[in-house]
């Protein structure tokens, strides 16, 4: 069965990492840079209700640990599910970013912070997932 031995609640941990990891990267840390490639003031309030945000941004961090944690399969050993993450977070999610920006015409500096977050995000998914058995 492909939910047989997952752990859920390193899932919801890995899902929580993503979502306090976003906090930092896109708040402190590039919350200036990230606003000023998108062409919105970083003293504007949010488009969209803080609640629906934030939930859509969690439930969607948790499917994507959840999905990682079936491809990882139970127990993964942690250099495997590490450098799945990081293959992941890189080779795949922020690749794919970078062909929608050079089509959208986003700038360079928005795909590294962007890609740069996923690429994170998954490899703490991987940390996660690796070390807690």
């Amino acid at each position: 069965m492909m939910f047989e031995g997952i752990n859920w609640l390193a899932v919801l941990v890995a899902a929580v990492s993503a979502f306090l990891l976003g906090g930092l990267w896109y708040g402190p840390l590039f919350k200036d840079a990230w606003c000023r490639e998108n062409g919105i003031d970083p003293g504007a309030p949010p488009k969209g209700h803080p609640d629906k945000v934030f939930g859509t941004a969690f439930v969607a961090a948790l499917v994507a640990a959840a999905a990682f944690a079936i491809i990882l399969r139970p127990e993964p050993p942690l250099f495997i599910a590490l450098h799945a993450g990081f293959l992941t977070g890189l080779a795949y999610v922020a690749m794919s970013f970078g062909i929608n920006y050079a089509f959208a015409g986003r700038s360079f500096r928005l795909w590294l912070i962007d890609g740069g977050y996923h690429t994170l995000q998954f490899t703490l998914y991987g940390l996660i997932l690796g070390m807690w058995h």
